[in-house]
């Protein structure tokens, strides 16, 4: 990747931080007991937020692939924000509350 002035590892890091942004966000939304949708909508901003600072920040377009990467991760979040705002009755059951068959 050293046609576009960053490095593999460089690549990688980039990679690397959206994920961690991510996992904090979830880390917090349980912790703080959020509702779902609110938490996907904080994902769908942070995924928002890195593919912008890549987009403007990187040389020579180095990052363009990730940022389109991100901004579509963000908007399949933000359709998970509406489909869990529409329905919370059908997303937030836990596996134990629901009825198992018996065979």
């Amino acid at each position: 990747m050293t046609h576009n002035e960053i490095d593999i590892d460089q690549f990688i890091l980039l990679t690397i931080y959206p994920s961690i942004a991510l996992f904090g966000i979830t880390f917090f939304a349980k912790k703080a007991k959020l509702v779902s949708s609110i938490q996907y909508c904080l994902q769908a901003f942070s995924c928002i937020v890195f593919s912008v600072i890549y987009l403007m920040f990187i040389p020579n377009g180095g990052a363009q692939g990730l940022a389109l990467v991100l901004i579509l991760f963000s908007g399949i979040l933000l359709f998970l924000a509406r489909k869990h705002t529409i329905h919370p009755e059908e997303n937030d059951r836990s596996p134990s509350s629901r009825e198992i068959p018996f065979i």
